[in-house]
């Protein structure tokens, strides 16, 4: 099956590459064995959880004992994530009905300072959502985090030490990968033809002219969620490694390059430069992402930048799926950059505190747990997965199977950069981000700034 041959090309090899981003140090695995084929539940509506299990999951050693465990995440009724998670939970009470299982869902940014206080409070729940890299890593030097090794050994054959690498910290691992995603350029193809366009553009030259095309149809090109600083860097991130590479965006975000880079200074008033030509609707500076987001399935914009995770959405919709694609956003400067080299990696874990009560349980608990919910996320569309795919994929959408030809066409990947940056950095870094969207600093106010604040 293509779809199979795709993800085992991204399990063996392109995946490696997501280890540079924040110096994870796991090497890289054979190539992951094709999982046998077995019937999938199909997936009735978007918050449903399944009716029937997709694979039994496996019975902790002590599992007469009954134990109370409970979860805080992201997947809240609006996160493409909901049903993967909601699906998994079932499955888990299914086959652990000694385990009370609760949980908690809080909105993206509002769960960060949330789940940073709960560290420094030492108030964590037994099992927690967290980004890889940096932010888990400030977790774990703080001692707040149990350490997976040992219950590893018992899903090894299923999940690619490669996938661990943005959550191994000194040769240890502390997090569960779910999925992964990269930024993409989504585009709504019957805009584009309005503007004479049957794909998306493959050059910038192409693509700054197709944006011109759109205003002049009266199409807006671009629509970018102000209030939630994150949506911004994912088109500031993707100019930037376009413009300067991405092995010289790494170095910066990680391995401590000084933010005094003409390149990105440059990168920087390219994008502000798109946003003079009204590019972007002004009233998005304002808007959360699930306003850009509803805005750009009902028409008003042509593209939308944000993480492959939105597939999902996309493809459930059915006035909207067979209207979209997507692509990578195209190299600015060829002599720095090329195609291939993508914003993204794996980033999305389970952790495990390690002031849990019962957090052996909780470790094997978040296991099986993460897997059912990377199952259930690839094929709902949320993103590629971290662990080996198992049953029937067929169903799988076609803009996810899109992205998946992006990424086993992969050169590099470059993590979020909140998330490759320690907490404090991130927050100093999407400070500054907010400001080159407002207009309030240039692209040497930007670098000098950064230069000055962080190093």
């Amino acid at each position: 099956m293509k779809m199979r041959r795709v993800v085992s090309m991204l399990l063996a090899g392109v995946m490696a590459l997501s280890l540079t981003a924040c110096g994870g140090g796991a090497a890289a695995p054979a190539p992951a064995p094709e999982a046998p084929a077995a019937e999938e539940p199909a997936k009735e509506e978007a918050a449903a959880p399944a009716e029937e299990p997709a694979e039994e999951a496996p019975a902790a050693e002590a599992s007469a004992e009954p134990i109370s465990l409970n979860m805080w995440c992201i997947a809240t009724e609006s996160d493409s994530n909901r049903h993967s998670y909601e699906a998994a939970i079932a499955d888990m009470q299914a086959a652990h009905p000694e385990v009370t299982f609760t949980w908690e869902a809080f909105e993206n940014e509002s769960y960060k300072p949330k789940i940073k206080a709960a560290v420094a409070a030492d108030d964590l729940p037994d099992i927690f959502f967290t980004w890889s890299c940096a932010f888990l890593g400030d977790f774990v030097a703080a001692g707040k985090v149990k350490c997976l090794d040992d219950v590893y050994q018992n899903y090894k054959d299923e999940l690619p030490e490669v996938m661990l690498g943005n959550s191994t910290y000194d040769g240890k691992h502390y997090g569960v990968p779910l999925t992964m995603n990269i930024v993409g350029l989504f585009a709504n193809m019957d805009l584009l033809k309005e503007a004479g366009y049957d794909e998306i553009p493959g050059t910038y030259d192409d693509f700054i002219k197709c944006c011109d095309d759109l205003k002049a149809k009266g199409i807006t090109p671009f629509g970018c969620a102000g209030k939630e600083t994150w949506c911004v860097t994912e088109y500031l991130e993707s100019i930037i490694e376009k413009s300067i590479g991405a092995e010289e965006l790494n170095n910066v975000f990680v391995n401590g390059a000084t933010w005094n880079n003409e390149g990105i200074a440059k990168a920087v008033d390219t994008f502000q430069e798109m946003i003079k030509k009204e590019y972007f609707d002004p009233a998005g500076i304002g808007l959360t992402n699930d306003e850009v987001k509803a805005n750009f399935m009902a028409g008003k914009y042509a593209f939308y930048m944000n993480g492959t995770w939105n597939c999902a959405d996309f493809a459930a919709n059915d006035d909207f799926k067979d209207k979209v694609k997507v692509a990578e956003f195209p190299v600015i400067d060829s002599s720095k950059s090329k195609l291939g080299q993508l914003i993204g990696g794996p980033s999305d874990t389970l952790a495990v505190s390690a002031s849990s009560p019962n957090a052996d349980r909780a470790a094997e608990y978040a296991m099986e747990l993460g897997k059912l919910i990377c199952h259930y996320g690839y094929l709902d569309g949320c993103g590629l997965p971290a662990w080996t795919p198992y049953g029937d994929t067929s169903a799988v959408n076609p803009l996810t199977q899109a992205v998946s030809e992006i990424c086993a066409n992969a050169d590099t990947y470059v993590l979020f950069g909140d998330t490759a940056m320690s907490a404090e950095d991130a927050q100093v870094y999407l400070d500054y981000v907010a400001q080159v969207y407002g207009s309030a600093i240039d692209g040497a106010g930007f670098i000098e700034g950064l230069a000055g604040d962080l190093r």
